[in-house]
């Protein structure tokens, strides 16, 4: 693994600070609501019925603001590329801050190939000739080539976006929200003027089971949020108000949820839901009597995946970004691009990625929703646990928004973080009434294969702290040197290394304190 010293191209030039508080808005928001709730509100409301998947919804986005109030705190007082790696490596050491790094960026990367694999099925609503030249079957799902090429069009685009920098791709962001609201408004509109509360009996299904069934989807459809801190260091605004942009976002999204649920389950009975692939999209139809209307909303759903899509991808490459700058991953990963300062190399690996995805069907709708849920929770759970150690530890750390002020009650908010996620892991365990099926574990079994091999090349015994990433780039560097065979000086004393010659192209988060 090498150390950031081959990482020379970027000549300490860093990332750009051009995000401002509407770009970020839109971020947050439109990276949780993608394409999930057009096709799979049908299924959340089959579950559990419309008021039953309402409610997991609304109860879900209640765990969810929690968590985000913990990060919200620690954004603003850390407001550096890579969110839970720079808190997790402050309060817990360079180990913890790998895992949760990388459970983090295994759920975004996920959702990034959910979204290259939605965008096809949504627009073979609207042009079902694209379902032509059939390669293969996966799992009773059909594999066209023309509909799998739209995906791979798709991740190309959304790649080249964002390479060409965050601000071009907040701009794109912020529009396509907005059109998506528009949308909304519309379907809010034909549910009041035309629904039938009749339409939504029964009001609840299949007991708890069902209220379950709904809230293990919650943390793949909330996921997001957090790519506000992964951005922090591109905000142009202050810290404190980074911090209440990730709680206002997940408020945003929760009403969206539950105004989805109850609007779609107003406009079709549920005979016509246990038929219907985009049933919100019938829904839309149904409530408007127009074919046109239904395909209106298709549009606002591509418009979701768009946002998702590169909310995610944003985050995602940010994260490789400060994984690979603490040598936890190799240099290659924080190359930025030389003209619009981009982590561009980390861009193009998730992009490849997305690549593949639409080449294995609508299958992998379901097996991708499931297998990076564990893996979301488990940042979270983590997150938590930082949060309630920096408190205790560095109770003088400069905190410009300090959840729950000045008494015990942020450290009640952090604890209650922490509960609420274990207990959302335990949905997702063999057993339980909402437990994920095979295929699910076996990807989230592969990551974290792929994750034990880098996490084991990590030295162990690097004490958390503001110096952390300072003490493991030079133990890493100790590691290089001795296989060249030649010792370095000890950076820590100020001596000169190659640790040190590094640490001056590194941005200015990176270099000594």
């Amino acid at each position: 693994m090498a150390t950031p010293s081959a990482a020379s191209g970027d000549a300490g030039t860093g990332l750009k600070k051009v995000l401002g508080k509407w770009d970020i808005l839109a971020i947050g928001v439109g990276a949780m609501i993608g394409f999930g709730w057009v096709v799979l509100t049908g299924g959340w409301i089959t579950t559990a019925g419309p008021l039953g998947a309402a409610l997991a919804m609304a109860v879900g986005g209640s765990i969810m603001a929690i968590v985000g109030l913990t990060y919200a705190e620690l954004v603003a007082a850390m407001p550096k590329a890579g969110g839970e790696h720079n808190y997790l490596l402050r309060a817990m050491g360079a180990r913890w801050s790998f895992a949760g790094s990388w459970a983090i960026v295994g759920g975004y990367i996920t959702i990034v190939a959910f979204e290259a694999v939605a965008l096809p099925k949504s627009v073979a609503y609207i042009f079902p000739r694209i379902n032509s030249i059939k390669l293969w079957d996966i799992a009773g799902s059909e594999v066209f080539l023309i509909w799998a090429l739209v995906g791979v069009a798709g991740a190309v685009v959304i790649t080249w976006i964002n390479i060409r920098g965050i601000k071009t791709a907040g701009i794109v962001q912020t529009f396509v929200v907005i059109f998506l609201f528009l949308i909304g408004a519309m379907l809010l509109t034909g549910s009041f003027a035309n629904g039938d509360s009749a339409n939504m009996e029964p009001f609840f299904l299949n007991g708890v089971s069902g209220f379950f069934g709904v809230m293990i989807i919650v943390p793949f459809m909330f996921v997001g949020f957090d790519v506000i801190p992964q951005s922090a260091e591109e905000c142009n605004i202050a810290p404190r108000k980074i911090g209440r942009y990730v709680v206002i976002s997940v408020l945003v999204a929760t009403a969206w949820y539950v105004m989805v649920i109850l609007a779609t389950s107003s406009g079709i009975g549920p005979a016509a839901l246990a038929g219907s692939d985009l049933a919100t999209a019938d829904a839309m139809g149904a409530l408007f009597n127009s074919e046109g209307m239904a395909k209106l909303l298709i549009a606002g759903g591509i418009a979701g995946i768009l946002t998702s899509w590169n909310s995610l991808l944003m985050g995602a490459s940010r994260l490789l970004y400060a994984m690979a700058h603490s040598g936890m991953l190799p240099s290659w990963f924080a190359r930025l691009h030389p003209k619009y300062r981009t982590p561009a190399n980390a861009l193009m690996f998730i992009g490849a990625l997305s690549l593949l995805a639409p080449f294995f069907g609508s299958a992998m709708l379901g097996w991708l929703v499931d297998s990076g849920s564990p893996s979301i929770v488990i940042a979270y759970l983590l997150v938590g646990v930082a949060f309630l150690i920096l408190r205790r530890r560095e109770p003088l750390m400069n905190r410009p928004l300090r959840v729950g002020g000045r008494g015990n009650f942020g450290q009640g908010i952090g604890a209650l973080s922490v509960l609420l996620c274990a207990g959302l892991i335990t949905l997702y365990l063999p057993g339980m009434p909402a437990a994920i099926a095979w295929q699910p574990w076996l990807l989230f079994g592969g990551w974290w294969l792929l994750g034990t091999l880098f996490i084991l090349r990590i030295p162990r015994g690097i004490a958390p702290g503001e110096r952390a990433e300072l003490e493991l780039l030079h133990r890493l560097s100790i590691r290089q040197q001795a296989k060249l065979g030649a010792a370095g000086p000890d950076l820590l004393d100020g001596q000169p290394s190659a640790v040190t010659e590094a640490g001056r192209k590194l941005p200015r988060k990176y270099g000594a304190s």
